[in-house]
């Protein structure tokens, strides 16, 4: 059976297909597809960590798991556009 947390992960897998997908049919680099596809699923991230968490709200793993997320997804853009 498909829990919630599953549907979650695989709404973030398609969106980063879809984002290479948006760049495969368009004239984007796939790097910006990339970072496009990311932008949405940032959405489905802030909802599985914030709206509906596995994890008591006050629980310190919430917070480093939130740290961490942006951390590398600041990297992710980072990377995208200075390099």
């Amino acid at each position: 059976m498909v829990d919630y947390y599953d549907t979650i992960l695989a709404a973030i897998a398609g969106s980063v297909l879809g984002g290479v997908l948006l760049a495969s049919v368009t004239t984007l680099s796939l790097s910006v597809g990339l970072f496009l596809g990311s932008l949405v699923a940032i959405v489905f991230v802030y909802d599985a960590m914030f709206r509906n968490p596995p994890l008591p709200p006050m629980d310190p793993r919430v917070a480093a798991s939130v740290v961490v997320w942006h951390a590398l997804l600041f990297a992710l853009a980072l990377a995208t556009f200075v390099g």
